[in-house]
């Protein structure tokens, strides 16, 4: 199962910073790869949050995946999932205090379903592009 992790110090509050990772819609402002967000349930971050989140596919197509709050604490850990027909997506973000502000780990795991998992292998390689690319824009925006 390709998987992504990276933990950004940031200068921000945990609690400017939680509720900023806890609402999906503030994922363009530093992820490249995700072209559009629109909020379909809900009000920003909390559980039961849904989110059509439109992607930059491989191959140059753009891609569809329904992303839902499944977990949402109110102040460290969020687990958000996302799945199309082709992938599922589960991500855990989790904020801690730290001496300057904050932590902010983003702990990322996609996989292919049905058939198509035999290329999870592969995918990994390409994951880890992503989440680089992801990861620095994450890094500039929480600085």
């Amino acid at each position: 199962m390709p998987r992504y992790v990276v933990t950004v110090p940031s200068s921000w509050s945990p609690d400017r910073a939680y509720s900023y990772m806890a609402d999906m819609t503030n994922y363009v402002e530093w992820d490249r790869g995700i072209l559009r967000v629109t909020q379909t349930k809900g009000s920003g971050g909390g559980e039961g949050a849904v989110y059509e989140v439109t992607t930059r596919g491989f191959g140059g197509r753009d891609m569809l995946l329904t992303y839902e709050t499944t977990e949402h604490d109110g102040s460290t850990n969020v687990l958000l999932v996302g799945k199309n027909f082709m992938f599922t997506s589960v991500d855990r973000i989790t904020v801690a205090p730290s001496a300057t502000g904050c932590d902010v780990t983003y702990d990322a795991k996609l996989t292919f379903n049905g058939l198509l998992a035999p290329l999870n292998l592969p995918l990994g390689l390409v994951f880890n592009k992503v989440g680089d690319a992801a990861a620095k824009g994450l890094r500039k925006k929480l600085a």
